[in-house]
C-alpha cells in the first residue's frame, strides 16, 4: 500500500512539473537569416542597337549620389581618382568650345555652375528665343528633408517640398518620366524644324532615374562596335529606363560624353566609324560615393 501511495505521489509531481513548464515557457521564436546589406549594383543590358551599362543604388544605402563640377573638363576617370568614388556618371551640358557649363549645378546648397554666365549661350542669336526654357530644365536633385535624405527630379524653378531643403542638383534635360519635355524645355521646336538632340535618332545616351522606393538608376546605352550609328533614341530611353522600375527619369549630356565608371572599370558611348571608343572629357558628373 505504502509503495503504491509512493508511485501516485511521483506521477503526481511530475504531472505538475509538465503542466509548470508548458504553462510558463517561453515559446520558441524561428531563427530568419539576416537580410544580406544594401549595397551598390552594376549589371549590363544587351538591346536591339546598344549596351545597356546600368548602376543601381538602393534607397537607404550606404551610398550617395551627388554632382561634382572640373574647373577645366575631365575624364570619368579623373573625376573617380579625385574623389575616391565608386561609380561616376557624366551629367550635365557644356559648351566644349569654351568648356563653360549650359547646365546648372548646385553643391551643399552652393550654386557651383550657372549657364547665364556662359557668354556663348546668352549672346547666340539662334538660340535667343529658348533661353526662358534652356534656363528653366530638368535637374535631379537631393533634398535635405530633416534628416533624411531624398532624391527628386524637378525643373530648375521648382521650389523644394515643404520641409525640405536643396542640397545638390545637376541640369541637363529634357524629363523621360513619367512623360517626355522636348518641347517644354526647348530641345524641340517642330515649327522651325528644330531638334537639339536628335531625339528620334539613335546615339550613346545617358540618364539618371528614381523608383518608387527612392532607389537610384544611373544608365549609360554605348553603341555597338560593329555598327558604330546605333545606340537608343530618346523615346526608347524612356521605355528602357520604365523597364528598369523607374517611374521618374531624365536625360543627361549624350554623344559623345556619355561615358560610366565603376569600380575601377571605365565604359564609353561613343565610338568612331572603325568602332573605337571616342574619350571626351567632361564638365560636370554624378558621383557615387559612400557616406
Amino acid at each position: 500500500m505504502r509503495k503504491i501511495k509512493l508511485l501516485a505521489l511521483i506521477l503526481i509531481s511530475l504531472a505538475m512539473v509538465l503542466w509548470f513548464n508548458l504553462r510558463f515557457s517561453t515559446p520558441s521564436i524561428p531563427t530568419i537569416a539576416a537580410s544580406p546589406a544594401k549595397t551598390i549594383r552594376y549589371f549590363d543590358r544587351t538591346l536591339p542597337q546598344g549596351i545597356a551599362h546600368i548602376v543601381l543604388i538602393p534607397v537607404n544605402s550606404k551610398f550617395l549620389v551627388t554632382p561634382a563640377l572640373s574647373q577645366k573638363v575631365a575624364t570619368v576617370e579623373e573625376f573617380a581618382q579625385k574623389h575616391q568614388a565608386v561609380a561616376i556618371l557624366n551629367a550635365g551640358f557644356f559648351d566644349p568650345v569654351n568648356q563653360k557649363t549650359t547646365s546648372y549645378v548646385v553643391r551643399q546648397g552652393k550654386l557651383i555652375a550657372d549657364p547665364k554666365q556662359n557668354e556663348r549661350l546668352v549672346n547666340n542669336p539662334n538660340l535667343k528665343s529658348y533661353l526662358g526654357q534652356i534656363f528653366n530644365r530638368t535637374e535631379f536633385r537631393r533634398y535635405l528633408c530633416g534628416q533624411t535624405s531624398r532624391y527628386s527630379i524637378a525643373q530648375h524653378n521648382q521650389s523644394p517640398p515643404a520641409g525640405c531643403q536643396l542640397v545638390d542638383a545637376i541640369g541637363a534635360g529634357p524629363r523621360l518620366l513619367p512623360e517626355l519635355t522636348l518641347e517644354k524645355e526647348g530641345f524641340v521646336d517642330n515649327a522651325n524644324k528644330r531638334d537639339a538632340l536628335g531625339s528620334n535618332q539613335p546615339n550613346a545616351r545617358t540618364a539618371v532615374g528614381i523608383t518608387p522606393d527612392g532607389s537610384v538608376i544611373l544608365v549609360m546605352v554605348a553603341q555597338k562596335p560593329s555598327a558604330p550609328a546605333n545606340g537608343i533614341s530618346l523615346p526608347a530611353l524612356a521605355d528602357l529606363m520604365k523597364t528598369l522600375g523607374a517611374d521618374r527619369a531624365m536625360n543627361l549630356d549624350g554623344g559623345s560624353s556619355s561615358s560610366l565608371y565603376y569600380n575601377g572599370k571605365t565604359f564609353y558611348g561613343k565610338v568612331d566609324l572603325e568602332g573605337n571608343s571616342i574619350k571626351r572629357p567632361v564638365k560636370s558628373v554624378l558621383l557615387v560615393q559612400k557616406r
